[in-house]
């Protein structure tokens, strides 16, 4: 497909929307901003006499949410003055807008019945061969496409970005039932070469591949955090920089992300994947019910696992939530002897095989989240995705882990992990026996300096596409 992207329409610009509107511009291209028409007045627009009909009032959503996104740190764009090139505007007089674009993209709320409504009225507008995709987290791309033309399907997909859309770099691509081949490969060449991001196509199942694992990992924390009476700090500590995670480590994470999201997502995945092995570990967890129901989402709400509030000497601290009593309390040093073990230890992926022999909770935390961890990957191919390296690639790309899954399994040893697996009471999927039985003992391998990965279906190791456009300079 020989196409050149000059101008996106992004419809929905929250959050997400602002963001991706913002890191197109920051390429180059222009944006039309498009949001729903405030209902009412707010205070300020009744003192200043206007009337619902006034352009300032019926574009006040989405330029609210722009501004909002272009205050916000880390910043969304390059320089402010790259915001000259997103145009706002709103879904009623601006959509037949959409037809002078050649990429639209849908950033609404997750609702399958008003992603179709709005689906229905781009079509309107649309012209034949724009491509048109959805941001959606986890709805189903089959369910959005259907009763569309002919040619709305064939252009249609899923281009999940990941919050916040410029420093996250998964880009996942879903295809529809009747997506064309080109269109996908020509949004997984313009994912890497243009947006800087790492591409991945995802098969359509309930959250993709991203947050399928990466939901996984933080329900089965959630979990055990109580089980071995772990604070919050302790969490963040363990999940962080020693082991190649972001410094927001879990809790941060989720409270920069919006407890909120996490709970929609984990609840998608808890309804639509009934026979997922692990079905029961998506309930949530009394304390995070307690949460949502307080509205504690973090960041955007001004409260989750961390509170910053002003002290009486006119600074201000950070406190922390215990999740025994629900109270906020001062913040407490996390200090682990298997942590200390690993200091003169520079290299991340050496760390993990120290980490899973430590002597104390550190140790047993690290046995049990990647035992129950490495069953789960396993049992995702070829559900999610038939290729494992595409699950470590979604996990360093969209979550910002140094190393994925298998690649951490690597690091411990095979016959490790799968001790690790029994020792929760957990199966590895049988593809991994018959990987073994065949004298294959690690899930990559390099030769010739090239990286081969154990391809499930052909049982046997496989070059890693895509290494031939680049040296690797590791």
């Amino acid at each position: 497909m020989n196409k050149h992207i000059k101008k996106v329409a992004v419809i929905g610009s929250g959050i997400m929307g602002s963001g991706i509107a913002c890191h197109f511009a920051n390429i180059g291209v222009e944006v039309l901003l498009l949001d729903i028409v405030p209902r009412e007045l707010n205070e300020k627009e009744k003192a200043k006499g206007l009337s619902l009909k006034d352009r300032v009032v019926r574009n006040r959503l989405v330029n609210e949410s722009l501004a909002s996104a272009l205050k916000s740190k880390p910043s969304p764009i390059y320089h402010q003055d790259f915001a000259k090139r997103i145009t706002t505007g709103n879904l009623e007089d601006d959509i037949a807008k959409v037809g002078q674009v050649d990429w639209i993209i849908e950033v609404v709320v997750e609702r399958l019945d008003i992603k179709k409504q709005v689906f229905e009225n781009l079509e309107k507008h649309r012209k034949p061969g724009t491509l048109i995709t959805s941001n959606t987290s986890g709805i189903p791309i089959h369910f959005m496409s259907k009763d569309r033309s002919e040619d709305f399907q064939q252009h249609f997909c899923g281009t999940h970005f990941f919050n916040p859309a410029r420093y996250l770099k998964l880009f996942e691509i879903i295809p529809g039932p009747k997506t064309q081949p080109e269109v996908l490969e020509f949004l997984n060449g313009y994912g890497e070469q243009f947006l800087g991001k790492t591409s991945v196509v995802a098969k359509d199942t309930p959250a993709f591949i991203g947050n399928r694992i990466g939901i996984f990992s933080i329900m089965s924390l959630f979990h055990a955090v109580k089980e071995l009476d772990l604070t919050v700090e302790e969490v963040d500590k363990l999940t962080g920089p020693v082991i190649g995670r972001p410094k927001s480590a879990t809790f941060r994470t989720v409270d920069v992300v919006g407890l909120d999201t996490l709970v929609h997502v984990a609840n998608g995945i808890y309804e639509n994947c009934p026979k997922d092995e692990r079905h029961e570990l998506f309930k949530l967890p009394e304390f995070i019910k307690t949460m949502a129901e307080n509205k504690w989402y973090g960041s955007k709400s001004g409260q989750g696992f961390y509170k910053k509030v002003n002290n009486p000497k006119g600074g201000s601290e950070i406190l922390t939530l215990d999740l025994n009593t629900m109270e906020y309390r001062s913040k407490k040093s996390a200090k682990f002897a298997t942590l200390e073990l690993t200091k003169t230890v520079d290299k991340v992926i050496d760390r993990f095989e120290i980490l899973v022999g430590g002597k104390d909770k550190a140790g047993e935390f690290y046995r049990k989240s990647f035992g129950v961890l490495f069953a789960y990957v396993t049992h995702r191919i070829p559900e999610i995705s038939d290729e494992l390296y595409k699950i470590d690639d979604a996990m360093k790309a969209g979550f910002g882990w140094e190393h994925g899954p298998f690649q951490i399994w690597d690091a411990i040893g095979l016959d490790k992990g799968l001790e690790l697996i029994t020792a929760e009471g957990q199966k590895a999927a049988p593809w991994v026996d018959e990987m073994k039985s065949a004298g294959i003992n690690s899930f990559y391998a390099v030769k010739d300096g090239a990286t081969y990965y154990y391809d499930v279906q052909k049982k046997e190791m496989v070059k890693v596409p895509g290494q031939d456009a680049f040296i690797i300079l590791d």
